[in-house]
């Protein structure tokens, strides 16, 4: 496969504040991306630098083998929606609708009618009149029917309910399917968006802390319950990532497992388990499960 996101020592400061800190990474073509972590770990400083709208302190950016900024050959192949998308002022959703063939060389209007529809958006009121889920619908159609052969969310399907979501995620992974594409999202909402990541990109402080295939990851780390003692017996010595103990029982959360101690486990009669994705992210990231805004 061909890298079509080439990143190294990137670093981007804010005066003294750095927000992205020696990033290096690469992403091959197809297949849909997760850039995950807390807030403020650095996601949408990462996705403006890729896409242009922002100049690195140092380090580098090549998209398609060139420097997104200022390169409209670039730049026609890239879409970017975030949640605070910013509209000019007498926009409706129809403008929006309208104009964006400007900026996507692969725009498909019928596409975009059909989400329209199944987002059931109305266009004729204007955008800073919608509620947040409809601006959010109205994200999502644009970053759909742009096919654009890079395509990055920034947590524009936040407002949309539970139902909606998923009717995003499914008309994703479809058109995907037809008309593949390089798409990066960036998530709080971890567990919901995990079967659609085929690899994950973990910034936390800045840094670049997890890029893995998603299913290896998955795989990575292993839940043990059973006896509070034979529990403890079988996990010294290991990568324990969490632990926790209720009377005479525990539970702890293990990395790297190899089969054989997967057998050696199930014959000390413990339980195993997988681990969410969720889950291990914030494991290995230090945090905590609740709230779950905090995570990304």
């Amino acid at each position: 496969m061909t890298a079509i996101v080439e990143v190294k020592n990137l670093t981007k400061s804010f005066g003294k504040v750095k927000a992205v800190q020696d990033v290096t990474f690469e992403l091959e073509e197809g297949g849909i991306h997760g850039l995950l972590g807390r807030n403020g770990a650095g996601k949408t400083t990462v996705m403006q630098l890729l896409t242009g709208q922002d100049f690195a302190t140092a380090g580098s950016v090549r998209i398609f083998g060139e420097s997104p900024v200022e390169n409209p050959d670039v730049l026609s192949r890239i879409c970017f929606i975030k949640e605070s998308q910013a509209y000019p002022d007498g926009f409706k959703g129809k403008h929006v609708l309208k104009s964006a063939p400007w900026f996507f060389r692969n725009w498909d209007q019928e596409f975009a009618d059909r989400l329209v529809a199944d987002f059931n958006v109305p266009l004729d009121r204007y955008m800073k009149k919608l509620s947040r889920g409809q601006r959010s619908a109205i994200g999502v159609i644009v970053g759909l029917a742009s096919r654009a052969d890079l395509t990055f969310f920034d947590e524009p399907y936040a407002g949309l309910d539970a139902v909606a979501r998923h009717r995003f995620y499914d008309h994703l992974l479809a058109d995907n399917a037809e008309h593949p594409r390089t798409v990066v999202m960036s998530t709080h909402l971890i567990d919901e968006a995990a079967n659609l990541l085929q690899r994950v990109l973990v910034i936390d402080e800045g840094t670049i802390v997890i890029d893995a295939d998603a299913d290896e990851l998955r795989a990575s780390a292993t839940t043990l319950a059973g006896k509070a003692a034979d529990v403890e017996d079988f996990v010294e010595g290991r990568e324990v990532l969490d632990r926790s103990r209720l009377g005479g029982l525990a539970t702890a959360t293990v990395a790297g497992l190899s089969d054989t101690d997967r057998r050696a486990a199930a014959s000390a009669g413990l339980e195993l388990g997988p681990v969410s994705l969720q889950e291990l992210i914030v494991r290995r990231t230090g945090g905590t499960e609740s709230p779950q805004e905090n995570v990304a």
